[in-house]
């Protein structure tokens, strides 16, 4: 290198990544539901086919917020932005992420695949959202156990609404929400027949499937 060659930016790497294709920016999701009565025979088929058997899952109790910034001309979508902390562990960096949306456009394709980025925080990053503009849509709480296989990350969680008063949380329903993802930079779509493998793994415990939130939201109650 020149000694009087220009310093490299932030942003200068951050292409440099870009153009590589290093940047873990797409997320590989499953989804899906198992009842209160049935979620320890699910741990325990985890446990059995998950690489951290030995210490057993992760356990996770977060709040997670969400955020939109709206165009000022109304002329595009709204962006929208999540905000998660760790209550069960004060001194863990808050976690900004985009989530973009999910491109279900290819039916051959076994997981739902979307632009996913995660940035780590300080616990000034909700003043500075508000600053910003970005206004609170909705709050929940999460608590459960964390699996990994590989590259694979399998979640069992309860979601909770988060009370105003000194109640306690209350769920939602009586189910937990089950996800296998995976992130990883773009074109690596094969990872989506491992994440089916091991889904048909799990049945008839839990289905996990591909979920079009756009069509559900459009669906009229029977």
């Amino acid at each position: 290198m020149s000694v009087n060659a220009p310093p490299i930016t932030a942003t200068d790497s951050l292409s440099q990544a870009l153009k590589a294709n290093i940047i873990p920016n797409q997320e590989y999701l499953l989804q899906g539901s198992v009842l209160d009565s049935a979620v320890e025979v699910l741990l325990h088929r985890l446990r059995g086919l998950c690489d951290n058997v030995d210490a057993g899952p992760e356990t996770f109790d977060d709040q997670e917020v969400c955020f939109s910034l709206r165009d000022p001309n109304q002329q595009a979508a709204p962006l929208m932005l999540r905000v998660r902390k760790a209550l069960d562990a004060r001194d863990m960096p808050f976690q900004l992420r985009y989530i973009g949306q999910p491109d279900l456009g290819d039916k051959n394709r076994p997981t739902v695949v979307r632009s996913s980025l995660d940035i780590a925080c300080s616990g000034m990053l909700i003043e500075f959202l508000n600053e910003l503009g970005c206004r609170i849509e909705f709050e929940y709480s999460v608590k459960g156990y964390m699996f990994r296989k590989g590259r694979m990350k399998i979640t069992v969680a309860k979601v909770f609404k988060i009370s105003q008063s000194s109640m306690p949380p209350e769920p939602i329903s009586q189910s937990y929400l089950v996800e296998l993802s995976v992130l990883a930079p773009q074109g690596q779509d094969a990872i989506g027949e491992d994440m089916r493998a091991f889904a048909d793994q799990l049945r008839p415990l839990v289905q996990l499937d591909k979920i079009d939130y756009k069509r559900l939201g459009h669906m009229s109650p029977a």
